[in-house]
């Protein structure tokens, strides 16, 4: 048998970790994809058998448990309308994350739908079984294993460029979650497609970011999968539109196509300064 050197082994590793899929590994899976419109309408058509507040969060969210034939499962309730904390709420928002998350293929918000509960509209979400917050894992200080330490990395990006795109200003350690396997999947956009002001100018992430660290240093996506950007280039007001039907007013839909053109305008700088192979894969 050749020896491998551990530079070796590592190459071999990333190469088989790409050739796994542009990103694969970092959201939901294919065969979980696949079922996304039972779930759909499992969320719509589903008797709810019991209700109780989750108690977190300032939207008052409720854990609805609900029973179709013999299949049961949890879902996640909210109706936030308005300025609630200090920053503007709304549970179309949701809806519309979820949507657009499967026009552009990032395959990271669990199935949304809009349902009634307690004779008032929102937005009822499916729940994430056997995930782990970013909070939760670094309170309880659990190790991200070497193996996944990539698959996370990525995540992150992925999960900075999407928050850019919908100006998500929620993008907090509570709304990331990991599975058991280490994949990055996201909850919690109610904060999202501002349209006004700076959310015109600027992206929440990057060069010119508007959530910098403490010390005022920018916070990157420093490299994102191809695929993704390539669906993020095709977006334009029409697509938009037919993708999010009546949860997004014209001028919600004009400032994401507006900040669509920055994400691609910061990674064309990206590229530039860096080289295109060590931003995108």
């Amino acid at each position: 048998m050749i020896p491998i050197n551990s530079g070796l082994r590592a190459a071999i590793a990333l190469a088989a970790f790409l050739a796994a899929g542009p990103f694969a590994r970092g959201q939901f899976r294919t065969e979980e994809i696949s079922q996304r419109e039972r779930w759909e309408e499992f969320l719509k058509t589903a008797e709810i058998i019991k209700a109780e507040p989750i108690g977190e969060g300032v939207t008052a969210p409720w854990r609805l448990f609900l029973k179709k034939d013999d299949l049961e499962k949890k879902g996640a309730w909210k109706n936030p309308e308005g300025m609630m904390g200090g920053f503007l709420e709304g549970w179309r928002y949701e809806i519309a994350a979820y949507r657009l998350d499967k026009l552009i293929g990032l395959d990271m918000i669990s199935p949304t739908v809009e349902r009634e509960f307690r004779k008032k509209p929102g937005a009822l979400s499916l729940w994430i079984d056997n995930a782990r917050s970013l909070l939760t894992i670094q309170e309880k200080g659990i190790q991200i294993p070497e193996s996944a330490s990539l698959q996370t990395e990525n995540g992150k990006y992925v999960a900075r460029v999407w928050a850019c795109l919908i100006a998500n200003e929620d993008l907090t350690q509570q709304n990331i979650l990991y599975t058991e396997d280490w994949r990055t999947l996201l909850i919690d956009n109610s904060r999202s497609f501002r349209s006004s002001g700076e959310f015109r100018s600027r992206l929440m992430y990057g060069v010119n970011g508007i959530k910098t660290l403490s010390d005022g240093r920018p916070v990157l996506f420093r490299r994102l999968p191809r695929r993704l950007i390539e669906k993020i280039k095709g977006l334009d007001f029409a697509s938009l539109k037919q993708a999010v039907g009546p949860y997004l007013t014209d001028e919600e839909i004009e400032a994401t196509v507006i900040r669509r053109k920055l994400i691609l305008d910061e990674i064309t700088l990206m590229i530039k300064q860096n080289g295109e192979g060590e931003v995108l894969y």
